[in-house]
């Protein structure tokens, strides 16, 4: 136990921060901005794949399809090691390991939540779809205007389960020297070579503590989101 507080006195800001403000912010810092970054950059690209899957356009529908199948299908670090090499090829110039994260990170989350999306949408009444086309309005408005908010609003608890996925996600980014989490334990380690285990004691709990409370936040999102779909339906039987 006295090592773990050693540890963690020595190296606790390596493990938080990173060498941030006379360096480049790494460690649990650049872990939450790489999984944030992952998920609001894959999030608009989700909407489009997701509403795609379900679209009466069949290209739309089978190139939506094809993506997410082998999105899916491809570990992510699989997907790291592509971009880390095919995006030079692409752009003509060499990018960062964290670019190369990033990039990755995008593809496969745009895929997992283009599922979340269109399960949503799927989950909503079809009347709902079939008046507001009766009223006159265009599958894009209706999509726009009726279907959408719905969906995504009944999506956010799964939105922020993806979100837990892409924080432990991140530690792939190690493997190409992103000074992330764990990739920072990895230099403790390495300085002190004889205490792995507590090292990894202590990554492990940091990891834990993060998704813990993560998972937390979601319950009571869902207990929120549940509450305010059960207002109406109280406030219409007491009338």
């Amino acid at each position: 136990m006295q090592d773990i507080i050693d540890i963690l006195r020595n190296y606790g800001l390596l493990l938080t921060i990173g060498q941030f403000p006379e360096g480049p912010i790494g460690g649990l810092a650049l872990t939450l901005i790489l999984a944030l970054t992952g998920l609001v950059l894959s999030f608009p690209l989700s909407v489009l794949i997701g509403v795609g899957r379900i679209s009466p356009n069949p290209v739309a529908v089978k190139l939506s399809t094809a993506f997410v199948y082998i999105v899916r299908a491809l570990p992510l670090l699989m997907l790291i090691f592509w971009a880390y090499f095919i995006v030079p090829l692409i752009i003509g110039r060499t990018v960062s390991g964290l670019t190369t994260v990033i990039v990755a990170l995008v593809v496969y989350e745009t895929a997992y939540l283009a599922e979340v999306v269109r399960a949503a949408i799927l989950a909503l009444p079809k009347g709902q779809a079939e008046a507001s086309r009766s009223l006159g309005l265009s599958y894009f408005q209706t999509m726009k205007d009726i279907i959408l908010p719905q969906a995504l609003f009944n999506a956010i608890p799964s939105i922020l389960n993806q979100f837990i996925s892409l924080v432990k996600n991140t530690s792939v980014a190690y493997i190409i020297s992103v000074d992330e989490l764990t990739y920072a334990a990895y230099q403790v380690n390495a300085q002190l070579l004889t205490k792995p285990v507590q090292v990894y004691i202590i990554l492990a709990a940091i990891y834990f503590i993060i998704c813990f409370s993560l998972n937390r936040l979601v319950k009571l999102v869902e207990k929120r989101i549940h509450t305010s779909r059960q207002a109406p339906i109280a406030a219409e039987a007491a009338a």
